[in-house]
């Protein structure tokens, strides 16, 4: 049997604006915004807390802030800009591969199509009705959503995704930079420790909320981590400031 009339993805009109955003995608961007958050609590304070130990100075402890912050956030938002660029350009390049598929070979891409519906458990013929009604609707959509997880128009943004990275990054940033600054600078780091302890219960409360894991252990995680950097580059602060 010969297969049913297809209309190719450039004959279709494809639409390539954007959707609007599902609730995994909002799960993912404040996943990352929680992370990027508590990478700029733990950073910003380790850095902070190791000038102190060194050198307890105003002038010091604020030119550790700015360029922790600075250099943090550039750091995160470069790094993200790489990293979604790549996942960007290999969405692009795989549907475009598909597109070239779909022109060149419509009836194996047709039974392709049809047996990806098959192994998501629909029936045969039900299976292969969805395969010629998608085809028809739009085979570069149905191929790139249903093989190869993509959505037309929904391309990851590199952009965004630095912006978001940086903001998140400086915002946590600001919780050992402003406790270290406004207080007295003999109780810089106690005053520190505690605001870092505090912001970490936070974020390690809202990624549990967020992953559906239990609170405490979150929580005892980041917490763990935040003392952990603070010790060590406050010891390491100490023992240069002696020898300096």
């Amino acid at each position: 049997m010969s297969p049913p009339d297809i209309v190719h993805p450039r004959s279709a009109g494809i639409d390539l604006q954007a959707e609007q955003a599902v609730s995994s995608d909002r799960l993912n961007w404040l996943r990352a915004g929680v992370l990027g958050a508590n990478d700029g609590i733990v950073s910003t304070a380790g850095l902070v807390v190791g000038v102190a130990g060194a050198n307890p100075d105003f002038k010091a402890l604020l030119t550790a802030c700015a360029a922790g912050l600075v250099a943090g956030a550039l750091s995160m938002a470069v790094g993200e800009y790489v990293s979604v660029s790549a996942q960007r350009d290999t969405e692009l390049a795989a549907v475009r591969s598909e597109r070239a598929a779909l022109d060149a070979m419509p009836g194996p891409e047709l039974r392709e199509l049809e047996d990806l519906l098959k192994a998501k458990g629909l029936s045969d013929a039900t299976a292969h009705q969805a395969a010629i009604e998608l085809t028809r609707h739009n085979a570069l959509a149905a191929h790139a959503e249903i093989e190869l997880g993509i959505e037309l128009g929904r391309y990851t943004n590199p952009w965004s995704a630095a912006a978001a990275s940086a903001l998140a990054f400086s915002l946590g940033a600001l919780v050992p930079a402003l406790a270290v600054l406004l207080a007295p600078v003999s109780a810089a780091v106690p005053v520190t420790v505690a605001a870092v302890v505090l912001a970490l219960v936070g974020t390690g409360l809202a990624s549990a909320s967020l992953g559906g894991a239990p609170s405490w252990r979150a929580v005892l995680r980041n917490v763990a981590g935040g003392l952990l950097a603070m010790g060590a580059t406050y010891a390491i602060g100490r023992a240069l400031g002696a020898r300096l």
